[in-house]
């Protein structure tokens, strides 16, 4: 018996982790573990099925303890209350075993007869293979809607993926194994991946229309996904230099205010128009001023993030291998001091 992340639990490694939230999906539940055993018997591969109790109120908790009651292979995590989809797979990620995770939806649309596929992708040399709904069966709306945010997303971040949005993902542990989620992130993990060096590419996969159940998606989602969008820029552009970051948009400021007084002086030379006439003046000392608080705010985001990688313990980077002769057996620099 081992201790993991706070559980008493038997932890024998596998191959292959499939974890699944599940949200009030008590309907799906009964024909979703039937394809997927059918699919994971049939691999040459260990393999476990990690379900995720997200707080459900409609009987999917009893439904899931009967199959683990039944089946070694399926373990249940019980969340005390409903804490999001994204929390939900941090707990997957954090408490599977597999040396290759696959998270997918508990709600039937994703198809387990894909996973030998990912699978082969990932045989390839592929860290990251993530599903795209080629032909996603869903509303106009919601297609147009995630159409635009892909395209907005990839743009952005530099990772050319067609469906950010598809649960189906596999993934290796090592490129995951310290991504911590919080928010809507979740549809963020493979920018995560490649931020870390991972291989990704990407794999069509079925999409099924939802037979039972509701969706839990909606518009007051967009919301949150642009934040944690906005969020992830400045990650991927000013983590390790903030002042870079802030001091450009300081910068701006100045010379925009600069140009709004220059008006100002033209208008009173040229047209006659006194300052007092006119707003720009007052316009040009907003603006200057918070050109000033941009450059303070950099200055703060500097000395925290100074502060963070040196002590946090471990270097800003990670080795993939080292080359060396064989006859030289000496630890490297960084394995000395960290």
């Amino acid at each position: 018996m081992a201790r993991l992340h706070g559980l008493d639990r038997l932890v024998i490694p596998v191959d292959i982790s499939v974890i699944i939230p599940v949200y009030n999906e008590v309907k799906a539940l009964a024909a979703l573990y039937r394809e997927l055993t059918d699919v994971l018997g049939g691999l040459e591969k260990s393999a476990e099925i990690f379900f995720i109790d997200d707080g459900s109120r409609d009987g999917s908790s009893a439904v899931l303890d009967e199959l683990a009651h039944s089946d070694a292979r399926v373990q249940v995590l019980h969340l005390r209350r409903n804490y999001g989809q994204t929390a939900a797979i941090m707990a997957g990620f954090q408490h599977c075993t597999g040396d290759v995770i696959i998270p997918m939806d508990a709600d039937g649309q994703n198809d387990p007869a894909d996973i030998p596929r990912l699978l082969n992708k990932v045989s390839e040399g592929f860290d990251v293979v993530s599903g795209w709904r080629i032909n996603r069966d869903d509303r106009f709306s919601r297609r147009l809607a995630s159409m635009v945010a892909n395209r907005l997303i990839s743009s952005l971040l530099g990772v050319p993926l067609h469906d950010y949005g598809c649960t189906l993902k596999a993934y290796r542990r090592e490129v995951i194994e310290d991504v911590r989620l919080y928010g809507e992130m979740h549809r963020f993990i493979p920018i995560y991946a490649a931020w870390e060096g991972a291989r990704v590419t990407e794999l069509p996969v079925t999409h099924h229309p939802r037979l039972h159940g509701k969706s839990k998606y909606g518009f007051s989602r967009i919301s949150r996904v642009f934040l944690d969008l906005v969020i992830l820029y400045f990650i991927d552009r000013a983590l390790d230099r903030p002042m870079q970051f802030f001091g450009k948009l300081g910068l701006a400021f100045w010379g925009l205010a600069f140009l709004t007084l220059g008006w100002a002086v033209v208008l009173k030379l040229g047209y006659g128009v006194t300052l007092i006439q006119t707003p720009l003046p007052l316009l040009a000392a907003t603006i200057g001023l918070s050109g000033v608080l941009f450059i303070l705010l950099g200055l703060i985001a500097e000395v925290l993030t100074r502060i963070y990688f040196e002590t946090r313990g471990k270097p800003p980077y990670k080795i993939e291998r080292v080359s060396q002769h064989s006859a030289v057996a000496r630890p490297t620099v960084a394995a000395r001091r960290w």
